[in-house]
């Protein structure tokens, strides 16, 4: 099978095209270029991001570890979609008051669609398409649905579950049933050049104003009675649930309850004003073959950070539902994704609109 590996520089699409190559497979690297070329650099001075005027970095240790392993290398250029796609999702939401998650979006419209796409009209063929990503696939009854990685600490299903179930059944996880750990171990003894590079720790490593490309316009910090407390710099400095850097003096630290867009305010207030026992959301993708119609008991993540946790779900048509939680939860921000579990398999997930 010939298989074509999105390579990232990193250590884990690295050991992913490592492996299938050791397991017979005819491998080709190839990397994403997504960062427009001419687009002023801003603040970000480091590569250690997804988004990066640096990714040259990525791109050359991606063709070193390629050269290593004697595989194909090609960068893609993905830069137009990106920006069509993903950017202008972040750029819209955050000026809309609400806080996005680019890498969901990046994953379900460009990793694994354009960039496959892409690499097909540069003449490059192939019967599967594979990544890094700590997730696992399994197949049932004909179809591939998608399940957390056994690495509890790394497991991305979070930013998959909106992958297609044509996405799915072209797609293999190399890494799904291992460790970080592991993962690092394999790539040492292979000799692979970044056994132990870090991880990307973010989509963006400077300010993000740099992407919204819009001057900041301050506004006050209000309680949900309206009594101002001070200033901020800018909604989209912001998330619900953010208690660190709001510079703000108070008996008891204070957290982001929400914003008033209009008035250009955002709303504070102690810890628990921020409790929540239930959220809504829209844009509802389902791993089933048909969307759900009646109330059922799952399992939920608000971040991908966060433990699965009991919820019952409760449908309102095909691309939206209401989720109650179990327990009451914290920081609850419009515009992230919920993603609901049966165990570990991902049974579908949606935008975040409102919580409660």
């Amino acid at each position: 099978m010939r298989v074509l590996v999105g390579m990232s520089g990193g250590v884990d699409s690295s050991v992913a095209a490592y492996l299938l190559k050791k397991s017979g497979h005819d491998v080709v690297g190839a990397t994403m270029s997504i960062w427009e070329k001419g687009r002023p650099f801003g603040t970000a001075t480091t590569a250690d991001a997804c988004f990066s005027p640096h990714e040259e970095q990525d791109v050359e240790a991606a063709r070193a570890v390629c050269a290593l392993l004697d595989i194909p290398y090609q960068t893609v250029d993905c830069a137009a979609v990106y920006k069509e796609t993903v950017l202008e999702n972040f750029r819209s939401e955050y000026l809309s008051g609400r806080t996005p998650n680019p890498c969901v979006w990046c994953n379900a419209k460009i990793k694994f669609k354009a960039l496959p796409e892409a690499a097909r009209r540069q003449g490059i063929s192939f019967d599967k398409f594979a990544t890094g990503h700590y997730a696992r696939l399994i197949e049932k009854d004909g179809a591939f649905r998608l399940y957390r990685g056994v690495d509890a600490k790394k497991d991305q299903s979070y930013f998959l579950y909106r992958l297609s179930a044509e996405q799915r059944a072209s797609v293999l996880f190399p890494l799904g049933n291992k460790t970080k750990d592991e993962i690092r171990a394999i790539a040492r003894e292979a000799g692979i050049p970044v056994s132990d590079k870090p991880d990307s720790q973010d989509f963006y490593s400077g300010d993000i104003a740099d992407l919204l490309e819009t001057e900041p316009t301050p506004g006050n910090f209000v309680t949900k009675d309206g009594k101002v407390l001070g200033r901020h710099k800018g909604l989209w400095h912001y998330t619900i649930g953010q208690r660190k850097g709001l510079g703000i003096a108070a008996e008891k630290p204070l957290y982001v309850l929400g914003f008033n867009k209009d008035r250009n305010e955002v709303v504070l207030g102690f810890e628990d004003e921020n409790v929540r026992h239930s959220l809504t959301a829209s844009q509802a993708v389902w791993s089933s073959a048909e969307a759900p119609s009646e109330p059922f008991e799952a399992l939920a993540r608000i971040r991908s950070t966060q433990a699965p946790t009991p919820v019952r779900v409760v449908p309102s048509g095909a691309e939206s539902f209401g989720v109650e939680f179990e327990k009451t939860q914290r920081g609850i921000a419009p515009g992230q994704s919920v993603v609901l579990y049966d165990g570990d398999l991902v049974l579908g997930g949606g935008i975040i609109d409102a919580s409660r």
